[in-house]
């Protein structure tokens, strides 16, 4: 913290190399030790000693840039205030089209309830603190996540949470602000929405993605109650983990086509599971696996746990290994057949049914994290100068971002109008009715993050090309945006089936 007063002129004299102040916001920094450690060289620093370095220092780097150094402040100037709002974790961004238009306080929605915003509010306090520090650590190095971190969510019932509404949030009272019988799916699309915020792709999906899409198929499918509940309580305590395991080399959207086969043993009690699995989200280190199978007459899905016969190896993506994604071999893995989810032979109607809120959590995070891209466009536009003016004042940018704010305003309030349907609907009537909703939302959403993530690395050049410093969220979204294009069904596919499904109604007095 600053502990001194001190004048202009004062700081004026401290302008050689070895002895090296500055000021900026109003605060003085004695860098005359960090010289030889700054990451852009000595020269940068000695063209700005002894004077006001506001200007030259926000044209290059963020505010977090003197949070991190804030040890090297020894003052403030004389008279005067920083002008700066660096937020507490929780708060809001005071950036215009940097919060969703429910969040803003000078608008209103039909939507949201005190509740809502209770729980916002929550999540993000919690987000800030616990998830976005340990999320970059994971997103640089690789590694997965930690057990202190899932525990931690476990206490708080965020794992639960993020299966969306159900029977296993009753008789909770989550983060203290919802009754686990009121939380609904726009509950689920705050939650969502706020884990987002992070800032680390990789580590977003490592964060028990596999879980939120596999578990809630157990929940729904699984016959065996007493089966069915001790595998939930193990894995919503964090204890045990759980993925996904659908897509294989031979099939990627084309679940028909899959070739991994599960047989009956000759008493008739157990399956044989063989086959690869591909691209499969969190495997490296789960123990549980949801995995879509051929059985004697059709497609059947089979929760299949980890044992000396499942192996898996790491798949290296676009983004961190922190997903753990896997290729995953079952070599003659013995599996009861209580573990069956729904019926043999029509295993079609588990997955598809299943696809919906996984689809949903896709479009909550790219909308989100769409939105977050735009934010730092427009500090960026705001804070660097070009040509004597600063971005903001160059037509040409002004109608990039005026495009961009459109698609994310767009892509919010078609979300949040699926949200409210959710919310009124059972989950066979989701099944039926918005499949091809979503479908459509996740494949025009992931063609407004492509047009944002170009947008957004025009804005900022080079340094949209890096993947650290200013550009760093904005090099990140353009190289993992695909992720949402191609996971969970691709755009093409998606938008073939909500056309699909809305053809099956035409009424024949249209034609």
């Amino acid at each position: 913290m600053p502990h001194a007063s001190l004048t202009r002129k004062s700081v004026a004299s401290h302008n050689k190399p070895d002895d090296l102040w500055c000021i900026i916001d109003h605060k003085v920094y004695d860098l005359t030790d960090f010289v030889d450690a700054h990451p852009g060289g000595s020269v940068v620093l000695e063209q700005v000693a002894g004077t006001d370095a506001t200007t030259a220092f926000y044209n290059l780097h963020r505010q977090e840039v003197l949070e991190k150094y804030k040890d090297l402040c020894i003052g403030t100037v004389e008279g005067e205030k920083s002008e700066v709002v660096v937020p507490s974790p929780g708060e809001l961004s005071p950036v215009p089209y940097a919060e969703p238009l429910w969040l803003r306080p000078q608008f209103k929605s039909p939507y949201f309830k005190d509740s809502h915003r209770a729980l916002q509010k929550k999540v993000r306090e919690f987000v800030d603190v616990h998830v976005t520090p340990e999320a970059q650590e994971k997103e640089k190095d690789g590694t997965y996540i930690s057990q202190e971190l899932i525990d931690k969510m476990a206490e708080n019932d965020l794992l639960a949470m993020r299966l969306g509404p159900g029977k296993h949030l009753h008789g909770k009272n989550l983060m203290g602000v919802v009754k686990g019988e009121d939380f609904d799916y726009l509950h689920d699309m705050v939650q969502a929405q706020e884990f987002v915020r992070a800032n680390a792709r990789g580590f977003q999906d490592g964060n028990m993605a596999g879980m939120m899409i596999s578990l809630t198929a157990v929940l729904q499918w699984m016959g065996n109650e007493q089966l069915k509940q001790r595998v939930a309580a193990e894995v919503l305590s964090g204890k045990k983990k759980m993925c996904l395991a659908i897509t294989e080399a031979f099939a990627g959207s084309d679940v028909a086509g899959l070739r991994t086969t599960a047989e009956k043993t000759p008493d008739g009690k157990h399956y044989i599971i063989r086959g690869t699995k591909k691209w499969i989200t969190n495997g490296m280190f789960c123990d549980y696996f949801v995995v879509g199978c051929k059985t004697e007459k059709g497609f059947s899905v089979i929760l299949v746990p980890r044992t000396e016969e499942v192996e898996t190896s790491l798949i290296k993506t676009s983004y961190s290994t922190a997903a753990g994604t896997a290729f995953v071999e079952f070599n003659n893995v013995k599996v009861p057949v209580d573990h069956l989810l729904g019926q043999e032979d029509k295993g079609f109607i588990v997955i598809m049914s299943n696809f919906n809120h996984e689809r949903f959590m896709m479009c909550c995070a790219v909308i989100r994290q769409s939105r977050t891209v735009v934010e730092e466009c427009l500090k960026w536009c705001n804070q660097r100068i070009v040509f004597g003016k600063k971005l903001i004042e160059q037509p040409a940018i002004r109608q990039k971002l005026a495009t961009m704010i459109s698609l994310i305003e767009a892509n919010q309030a078609w979300l949040e109008s699926i949200a409210f349907q959710m919310s009124h609907m059972s989950y066979a009537q989701q099944s039926k009715l918005l499949g091809g909703p979503i479908g459509l939302l996740k494949s025009y959403s992931t063609r407004s993050a492509h047009e944002i993530a170009d947008a957004a690395v025009n804005i900022f050049g080079g340094r949209g090309l890096t993947q650290t410093g200013m550009g760093r969220v904005v090099e990140q979204f353009h190289r993992t945006y695909k992720f949402d294009a191609i996971l969970g069904g691709t755009e093409e596919i998606l938008a073939d089936l909500g056309v699909r499904q809305a053809y099956k109604d035409f009424p024949k007095s249209m034609l």
